[in-house]
């Protein structure tokens, strides 16, 4: 790997060269003479390439209702998401950061509890790690997404505003999607300065807390079919010699 230090930068592939920005420096390399792979390698480069789809996919679908920068590698973070989830186990996605740098459990010491019917309750406490911020404002996001058609059927959103300069009351929040399709519950944290919104990444969060709907299911074997009993063919009747005849002595006759 090769460091492109020129005034002019470029990605992409020219000639058997390789452009590309890695961790905010542009960088080269080149592009090998052959390539080998067994049928394992085929396999995880296209089960790699599905994951790195349906990533875009979710991006795409929440990213419109996400106020907050994600990171630099939130597209490499959530395809090894996937990756590791392992196939349509879109429960896996729960816990993911879209910025690495602050969580949702960052701000509460009491964590939010989430209902089943989409409910958000945040007990009165002191909230935490804000910084200079003035304000708070926390978004409950649902995006229901149906990953057989590649659509989003449906959203809905719901945000309170904290005054950070009183004490906290607790909060609830709702939300409401019905419809087929997976569910993804996304939780929103961003500060606000005396003159406006904070863009420090250490103070602004959005993480998957919930996911609901269609998941993988055990799959349901054929039923077994007994096997015809063979025609039993019935018993033979008993045999029995006939003893034989007492005859005479035979006498030659003279």
């Amino acid at each position: 790997m090769a460091i492109l230090n020129s005034v002019i930068t470029f990605s992409g592939k020219v000639g058997n060269l390789i452009a590309y920005k890695r961790n905010g420096k542009h960088c080269l390399r080149s592009m090998p003479e052959t390539v080998r792979q067994t049928a394992n390698t085929r396999k995880a480069a296209k089960w790699f390439g599905a994951a790195s789809r349906k990533g875009a996919f979710i991006r795409h679908a929440v990213a419109p209702d996400i106020d907050i920068l994600c990171d630099g590698d939130v597209v490499n973070r959530m395809n090894s998401t996937i990756v590791a989830a392992g196939r349509n186990n879109h429960a896996g996605l729960k816990g993911f950061r879209f910025n690495v740098h602050a969580g949702i459990e960052k701000f509460f010491g009491q964590q939010p509890v989430l209902t089943s019917d989409g409910k958000l309750h945040i007990a009165a406490q002191e909230l935490l790690n804000y910084g200079d911020a003035v304000r708070m404002e926390i978004k409950l996001i649902a995006t229901r997404i149906n990953f057989a058609t590649r659509t989003v059927t449906g959203m809905d959103a719901d945000v309170v505003h904290i005054d950070l300069e009183q004490p906290f009351d607790g909060a609830d929040l709702n939300v409401n999607v019905p419809g087929n399709g997976t569910l993804l519950i996304t939780l929103q944290v961003r500060t606000f300065l005396k003159d406006g919104i904070s863009y420090d990444r250490k103070y602004n969060a959005a993480d998957i807390i919930a996911v609901t709907g269609e998941q993988p299911q055990d799959a349901i074997l054929p039923k077994s079919h007994p096997r015809k009993k063979l025609m039993i063919l019935p018993p033979e009747p008993p045999y029995y010699n006939a003893p034989a005849k007492k005859t005479k002595d035979h006498i030659p006759r003279e």
